[in-house]
This record gives structure tokens, C-alpha cells and sequence, in this order.
């Protein structure tokens, strides 16, 4: 599918004065998760990598914890007042699957959760624990990672309004890139990419966003095995309460040559240190 951006007219108003011409926008359109034709939520997203989305969204949800756990997904129904498939409806058949009606969610944009629950929560429903040491990743590894992802969001370049998610050796490599309309999308479809060429728990990588580090992402990386995340904007309280709890090094404000390591230190060496080791 190609119809990730969308045209509309707009006005500009500037003080060199008026114009009016088409401006290139970021889709956002709902998707709805079945599971074995029963719905099991809608969300919004940008189309494309849909099938890394729902894999990488039931990890987060604890839901599945590999990927032959899903049998089948195909598109379904969902057609437009002239009788076209939206690609919006997406039934997946599990090997063992849940009791949809019934189902609560972890993740949602107004969760409402009391903090120490969803601490708990998470704490107990993960797979794949963080190894205790994992990946150290020199500083000046982890300040390309930011403008490696940000050379790779194509969507981003067209609209301006799309963020952008990538996972990294610790070497600052990018092994893939994914952009979506929201945040958390943006990282299900690179865990749910990640899941499908079996390299879930992700110990050994590096979750790279273009956002903020809110609780949900760090949520997702500890579902996915994932001991390091990075992000070019402020986390929250409950984000670095989790990333504590959990083992988990959290990065923010990852811009340049400057970051604010706020959990998990052990895994980030300094430049200096480095050169210190080889004297």
C-alpha cells in the first residue's frame, strides 16, 4: 500500500503574504484487529507495515510471545462507499487465542492506571526478562542513532507531521526504520518486524524513537526483551519509574552530543571512558 500521505488545500498566511496550494499530509486511518473474526480493538494509525503492527502490538500486550503463535492474517471487509477494500480490517487466526470480549488493554492513549498497578502489571506479564548486564553502547554510538533514524523517515520529510521508531546494534547500525501517525505504532511495527525475523527478546539492540519516552514505550521495549531505549525528547516520571523497576536504560533528550541518562547508566560508556580503557 502506497496512500501513507494524502493531499489537501490549504491557505498559507505569512508576512510575504498569501498563498493557496495543496499541502502534503500525513494519513491517518482506523485500523480493526480481529481475532479469529472478533473484534478486538480499533486504532488509528498510518497504513503500511500493518502485519508488524498487530505482531508487534500483541507482544506488547502479552498476548504472544513468538511468531508462529499466529497462524494467518489477512484483510477483510472494511470496503468504501464505492464498494473498494480499505485494507482498514485485519483477522488474525491464533494458535491459542484469547477471549476477545473480555480482553483489557495494558497500552491506551488515556489509561488512567495507578502508577505501582501498571508497574506490576507489566512486571509480571513480560517473557522476556532484561539480562542483568547486556549491551554497552558507547556515547558515540548512540548520538548517530537519532540522526540515522531521522535520515531514513521519508514520510516525515513530505509532511512534517509522522513520527519515527528504529532498532540498532550497539554499534549504532540501524536494522530497521518504521514511521506511523503514532507513536506507539511507530514501535509496534519495528517489535512486530523484529518478532518475525526471530529476534525477539531483542537483548543485544537499541530502541530508538523520535518522540518523547512515554510509560507505554517503555512498557513495549521490556515486553520485547529490549534493555535500552532512546529518545530525542524529555521521558516521563512513570517512564523512568518503569525503565528502573525493569532494568531497562533509558536515554532522553538525545540530541547531538548531550543526553540525559536516566536509568541503567552501566550500559552507556562515555567517550572518555573508552579512550581511557585503550591507554
Amino acid at each position: 500500500m502506497s496512500r501513507v500521505t494524502a493531499r489537501r488545500p490549504m491557505r498559507r498566511i505569512s508576512p510575504a503574504g498569501e498563498v493557496r496550494r495543496p499541502d502534503t499530509l500525513a494519513v491517518e486511518e482506523p485500523l480493526e484487529i480481529r481475532i479469529n473474526g472478533r473484534s478486538l480493538m480499533v486504532t488509528m494509525r498510518t497504513p503500511g507495515n500493518d502485519i508488524d503492527l498487530v505482531h508487534g502490538f500483541l507482544l506488547s500486550e502479552g498476548m504472544i510471545g513468538d511468531a508462529d503463535e499466529i497462524i494467518a492474517a489477512r484483510y477483510c471487509a472494511g470496503t468504501d462507499d464505492e464498494g473498494r477494500n480499505t485494507y482498514n480490517v485485519l483477522d488474525l487466526t491464533l494458535r491459542n487465542p484469547v477471549p476477545v470480549a473480555t480482553r483489557s488493554f495494558l497500552t491506551t492513549g488515556a489509561c488512567g492506571l495507578c502508577g505501582k498497578t501498571a508497574l506490576d502489571e507489566v512486571r509480571t506479564r513480560t517473557r522476556f526478562p532484561l539480562p542483568a548486564q547486556g549491551p554497552v553502547v558507547d556515547t558515540r554510538a548512540l548520538a548517530t542513532m537519532p540522526d540515522t533514524l531521522r535520515g531514513r523517515q521519508s514520510v516525515f520529510d513530505a509532511t512534517g507531521g509522522i513520527h519515527a521508531a528504529g532498532l540498532f546494534t550497539a554499534d549504532g547500525a540501524a536494522l530497521t526504520v518504521r514511521e506511523d501517525i503514532g507513536r506507539h505504532n511507530a514501535v509496534d511495527k519495528v517489535i512486530g518486524w523484529a518478532l518475525r525475523e526471530n529476534l525477539i527478546p531483542a537483548h543485544d539492540l537499541v530502541l530508538i524513537v523520535s518522540s518523547r519516552a512515554s510509560f507505554e514505550l517503555v512498557q513495549k521495549a521490556v515486553m520485547a526483551g529490549i534493555p535500552m531505549l532512546g529518545a530525542v525528547s524529555a521521558p516521563s516520571s512513570l517512564a523512568v519509574d518503569l525503565a528502573a523497576e525493569s532494568g531497562l536504560t533509558l536515554v532522553g533528550f538525545l540530541r547531538g552530543d548531550t543526553m540525559n541518562v536516566y536509568s541503567g547508566p552501566e550500559r552507556v560508556r562515555v567517550e572518555s571512558e573508552a579512550a581511557a580503557q585503550l591507554v
